[in-house]
């Protein structure tokens, strides 16, 4: 059983009319007094599931869309004082500003800046991102494409935790761990909050869990050995005869769409074999889809085909582009998860890998070549299609799978799972309910 959040899968339904046009002009209140009509009749259960996912999704939309147009534009004129209104117009239009309307009027995504600041040649007036020193990260690189693999031993530690006091009541809680992969070895919980329970090595997406009435804040202290292997594709001679597991589609957001389907076959035409269709795709994320920050994954529809029209995305929603992609073109492919881990810090980061026999399984990163375009990194965007890095935690190979056990509830991400999820009293908790927190403890190169 996976509870309410399996509803998610009716989002490929259309909602009805009324709904829909309620929705679309930011009138939230009136879409879900009319959610509520329908379930009162007797409805098909498959619409059923549908209403009830839409129902959370806009109870929970204006936490991702905090800002109206005015208090978004007086935010960048504290840095752009001169910033008009037609050239913020400009950077909405340009896609570089998400938006929905929410009662009645445009409301801008929390993390709309940070966006911003990536491309420092269209919002002129604000602070860029700092400058990156990368001399210890390409001779890494460099290191690992002339050696064959780096090794890193990596301890992290990881909390979760309720914003309010929830003793006494129910509590759950999930914290994901490292699974096994051909990339982790040497797994190992050192310490954690008495009670937990860990998933198996290879549940789809592997956590600790505790269900308390004592408790209500939750860690775990791992350690792990992660081995990156630098391969170069254009090596390999792929079998005759490639196998077709893992090139299915997987609803809501591996939906293989007219538009994708066009788009992949446009992409691989001409290409010679499985390594060159997967180039193609690679070739195709990184150098057209732009890095935008995206609001809880929870409000997302068609994550794969939205990300191909709308040409943004985050690490997450190009790594399933690039999976639904290769999977249409026959190539077997995953997505992965977990944490980019550093020697002083850690945090989230999704990615892809796809399988060419005989050799077998290889990575995509779509996230950081990118990052390595828009840089004019072009030797780093060509090592993240084959390789990654040592620097991962890997907790997830499945997008959409349930926990060990399945949350019940609402989770605050029913897709990923990076940071933990926790119910109180059986209600999930979104993110500004939690406090999570990850820490890399120790790091070394083996």
């Amino acid at each position: 059983m996976r509870g309410e959040n399996e509803a998610m899968t009716a989002l490929t339904i259309p909602l009805p009319g009324d709904i829909a046009r309620r929705k679309a002009i930011g009138d939230l209140e009136g879409a879900l007094r009319l959610i509520d009509v329908y379930l009162s009749r007797n409805v098909e259960p498959e619409l059923v599931s549908r209403l009830l996912a839409e129902r959370v999704r806009l109870e929970r939309l204006p936490k991702s869309y905090p800002y109206t147009r005015g208090e978004a534009i007086a935010m960048m004129r504290e840095e752009w004082p001169d910033l008009t209104e037609e050239q913020f117009d400009a950077l909405v239009d340009g896609g570089r500003i998400d938006w929905r309307y929410i009662h009645g009027e445009m409301h801008v995504h929390s993390a709309f800046l940070g966006s911003l600041r990536l491309y420092p040649k269209e919002a002129a007036g604000l602070k860029p991102e700092p400058p990156e020193d990368t001399t210890k990260r390409d001779a890494l690189l460099e290191r690992m494409e002339r050696v064959g693999h780096v090794k890193a031993e990596i301890t992290i530690k990881a909390t979760i935790r309720p914003k309010k006091s929830a003793k006494g009541k129910q509590v759950q809680a999930w914290l994901p761990i490292p699974a096994a992969c051909s990339q982790q070895s040497n797994i190992e919980i050192l310490s954690a909050t008495e009670g937990g329970v860990c998933a198996p090595l290879d549940a789809p997406q592997r956590t600790i869990w505790w269900d308390s009435t004592e408790e209500d804040s939750f860690s775990v202290t791992y350690r792990y050995t992660y081995n990156a292997v630098w391969t170069d594709p254009t090596t390999i001679v792929p079998d005759p005869v490639q196998p077709d597991f893992d090139t299915e589609e997987e609803l809501p957001h591996l939906a293989f769409t007219p538009y994708l389907r066009a788009l992949a076959a446009r992409i691989t035409d001409g290409c010679n074999g499985p390594v060159e269709k997967a180039a193609a795709i690679y070739d195709y994320v990184t150098g057209t889809i732009d890095y935008r920050f995206q609001p809880a994954y929870l409000q997302l529809e068609s994550i794969a085909d939205t990300c191909a029209r709308e040409r943004r995305g985050d690490c997450g929603v190009m790594a399933l582009l690039f999976v639904a992609l290769c999977r249409i073109s026959g190539i077997p492919a995953q997505w992965e998860s977990g944490l980019a881990v550093y020697p002083d810090r850690a945090g989230c980061h999704d990615w892809a890998r796809f399988y060419i026999a005989p050799h077998g399984w290889l990575w995509a990163d779509c996230s950081f070549g990118s990052s390595s375009r828009r840089r004019g990194e072009d030797q780093r965007r060509r090592h993240y299609f084959g390789s990654l890095d040592p620097w991962r935690m890997v907790a997830n190979r499945a997008c959409f799978a349930p926990l060990t056990p399945p949350d019940p509830a609402w989770r605050m991400d029913p897709y990923d799972n990076q940071l933990g999820e926790m119910t109180v009293d059986g209600r999930g908790l979104d993110s500004d309910e939690m406090e999570r927190t990850v820490e890399t403890v120790s790091f070394a190169y083996r």
